[in-house]
This record gives C-alpha cells, structure tokens and sequence, in this order.
C-alpha cells in the first residue's frame, strides 16, 4: 500500500499540474520580503515540503466547480498554504517540537520569539492577498476560520495532559484546529469559481468531513506509522501530552490496569512506557476505532460530492478522500 501511494497522489495532482505550478511560484514571490530573515525563516519552512494537501483541495474543488485553469483559485491555494504553514510555526513553539518532516523545527534553528514572529508575518501576507481577491464573503469565511483554529489551539491547550477528555471535546478540537481550514479552503474555492449555493456547500461539507477523515488517519499513524516515512516518532503526541482519540477510546474500553497505565502515560508524557501503553492500545482497540471513525468521515466526504457534476476534478476529490484514510504519511 505505501508504495502506490506517492504514485496515487501524483495522479491526482495532475489533473492540476498548471495550477500547482503557478501556486509554487506565487508562494515564492509573495513570501519576498525587505526583511532577510523573514525571507530565511519562510523559505526554510516553504521549503520543507509536505504533502500540500490543502492548496491541492483548493485547487481541485475550484476546478470541480467549473473555475477555469490559472483562475483565481491559485491566489486562494497560497492563502491556505500560508495560514496552514503560520500554524505550524506557531504549534511547534506551543508545543516545544524540535523536528518535523524529518529535520529541525524553525524554533530549533532560529528561537521561539523569530517562529512565531515570521508566523505573524505568514498570517498577515495571506490577508493582504485576501484583500486583493475583493470578495467580501471570502474575507468573511476565512476570518471566521482562523478565529476558530485559535479557539481550537486553546481548547488542545487545556486538555494537554488531561485523560478526562471526552470523544466529543477531542473531535471539537480537531475540527476547529484541522477541518476547518480544509472547509474554508473548499469553501472559498466555490465561491471564486461563482459556484451555486448548493455546490459551495457540497464542497465544503466534503471538505470538513475529509479534513476530520485526515486528523483521524494522522493521529492513528502516531501510534502506527513509520517515522522515516512521516518524519515524526511515533509517540510524539502522547510525549507532548495530547490524548488523541486511540487512547481516548482505550481510556474507555480497556481493562483496569490498562486504565491506569494510560492515564499516567497522559499525565506523564510517559515515552518510557511506549511500548506498554502500544500494547493497550491494541488490546482494547483504540487504533481500529480510530480507523474506522476516519473511514466514516472519508465516506460522508464523499457522500457529499453527489451535487457536482461529474468531470476528472471530481474524480480526484473522491481519490484524496481514499488517500486520506489509506496513507502511511
């Protein structure tokens, strides 16, 4: 499976290929600055890579909305890219990461007060792009985003080592903190493609749905995966004292004793007892639920798309949905 799964999701990109070419360029000139290390800090953290899913949802749901190639679109991936990449800046300090994707954190290299200032400055550049856009409900659907993935960053905040965190505070936090900017994406997609009102909100219906599909699948690889694939331990969130929803639901289902390993593993960050707390994981099936929860929300993502025409774009919101839930990264 993870070997097809680069070649899975090459083919999707490029039912885009001229879109994504023009939002690579587009990142490069609006990340220009008079500041060096801003222009060094963004280039390093641009330049890491990943997977760019969020700017390839944009760009997909504009084309499936009958937006023309080159259009608008392009300006709206690289506003979601920069607001994205702001978090992750602003997340690694919250958190105290020192790698992701494999290499340094921009905290580890230049400090916290530098990440979180060149976060502001990706913050800020994504709003003078949505200025130039001149579409008031875009401005509407993208300030009331980042306003709710703040309010999701505080809502993880209060539960970083709490094992009373229920189902539902876990899938708030992860709709506020990750669907909801691919929901924005989607959303702002459909309304510069001049999308009717029933397909804009197909769109962003599959849009949330697959944002919570891939928190879901992310979070069961951090028990799962491989960390020369993701570029991350795994363990990595129970070390920052997150409980996502593998040991949420193992909290709830497992016997005593695995009970009481958990929740001092949560309150402790315990990574020495990594090997323990995989095993009552297993054993009370908290990855297989969190799969199946993730499977769910990719089929009511795709349950969604029914109000679009056919055409490749909407094939290939169907494909990512699948690659959300099957990818080993």
């Amino acid at each position: 499976m993870a070997a097809e799964q680069p070649t899975l999701l090459e083919g999707i990109r490029s039912t885009v290929t001229a879109d994504l070419a023009a939002v690579d360029a587009a990142i490069r000139r609006e990340l220009a600055s008079d500041v060096v290390l801003v222009n060094q800090v963004s280039e390093y953290i641009i330049g890491a890579g990943g997977k760019r899913l969020r700017p390839l949802l944009v760009l997909l749901a504009a084309r499936a909305a009958g937006a023309p190639p080159l259009g608008p679109q392009v300006q709206a991936a690289v506003i979601i890219e920069f607001i994205h990449t702001a978090t992750l800046l602003h997340d690694d300090v919250v958190d105290g990461s020192r790698q992701r994707r494999g290499r340094d954190t921009a905290n580890e290299v230049w400090g916290n007060a530098t990440s979180v200032l060149v976060g502001d400055f990706l913050y800020s550049r994504a709003f003078q792009m949505m200025v130039r856009l001149k579409s008031l409900k875009v401005m509407e659907i993208m300030a009331d985003a980042t306003n709710a993935i703040a309010e999701g960053e505080v809502l993880q905040l209060m539960h970083v080592h709490d094992p009373e965190i229920s189902e539902s505070r876990y899938l708030d936090v992860i709709y506020r903190k990750t669907a909801r900017l691919f929901e924005a994406g989607a959303g702002i997609a459909a309304v510069l493609a001049g999308a009717p009102a029933r397909h804009e909100a197909a769109l962003a219906g599959y849009a949330r749905a697959l944002g919570n599909a891939f928190q879901l699948a992310d979070d069961w690889l951090d028990y799962r995966g491989s960390a020369t694939e993701r570029g991350k331990n795994v363990g990595d969130d129970l070390a920052e004292g997150k409980p996502t929803l593998p040991l949420i639901h193992a909290l709830r289902a497992g016997n005593t004793e695995q009970r009481l390993l958990l929740r001092r593993a949560i309150e402790t960050g315990g990574l020495e007892e990594l090997p323990a707390v995989l095993a009552a994981i297993e054993s009370a099936g908290g990855l297989e639920y969190t799969a199946g929860l993730a499977q769910r929300e990719a089929d009511q993502a795709l349950a969604a798309l029914e109000p679009l025409p056919e055409s490749v774009h909407l094939e290939a919101l169907r494909q990512l949905a699948g690659f959300a839930v099957s990818r080993s990264y």
